[in-house]
């Protein structure tokens, strides 16, 4: 029985890649038949195409392919193939326009595929307040807190006024 930590690198010789009836990604590993199996990246952004993980159906793994490259031809196709399928990523051509409504960008994209549509949470409104101190021609200390959308907030000193004391008014 192998150890649960050992790592099983297949040479070329040791798998063969496949597609089964309805396009299901089978292969021959050790002499062993699977008619399906399962890819995974081990570093997905760094190494695309090397280090993959071959696992079965209840996502024991096998081992794993070093490089696509040193496969053999129809085995490192049909292996590009489901990676595809499993890391599908469409790739951004153009960006029509960028909207920011409330606390979302609203990204309209042209990709390879086509045109869509994209939201994403707009972190930096939330997280990127400046704080200003300044001394004011009254003699008083105050802090001037600044957002994202400019709007300015006045707030005394926490001696002169509670820690809630708060003012707003419109920026400059």
């Amino acid at each position: 029985m192998a150890d649960t930590y050992d790592i099983r690198i297949f040479s070329p010789d040791d798998v063969f890649f496949s597609r089964g009836p309805g396009g299901v990604f089978q292969g021959v590993v050790d002499g062993k038949p699977y008619d399906e199996l399962l890819v995974y990246r081990a570093f997905s952004f760094r190494y695309t195409s090397e280090y993959i993980s071959i696992r079965d159906v209840k996502g024991e793994e096998l081992g794993i392919v070093r490089d696509i490259a040193g496969l053999f031809e129809e085995s490192a196709r049909e292996l590009e193939k489901e990676l595809l399928f499993r890391y599908f990523l469409p790739r951004v051509t153009r960006v029509d326009s960028v909207k920011s409504k409330s606390d979302l960008w609203l990204w309209e994209l042209q990709t390879h595929l086509g045109a869509t549509r994209m939201a994403m949470r707009n972190l930096q409104r939330t997280s990127a307040i400046s704080r200003r101190r300044q001394d004011h021609s009254d003699g008083s200390k105050r802090q001037t807190l600044r957002d994202c959308r400019l709007a300015r907030a006045r707030r005394p000193q926490p001696q002169a006024a509670g820690r809630s004391a708060l003012v707003r008014y419109g920026s400059r």
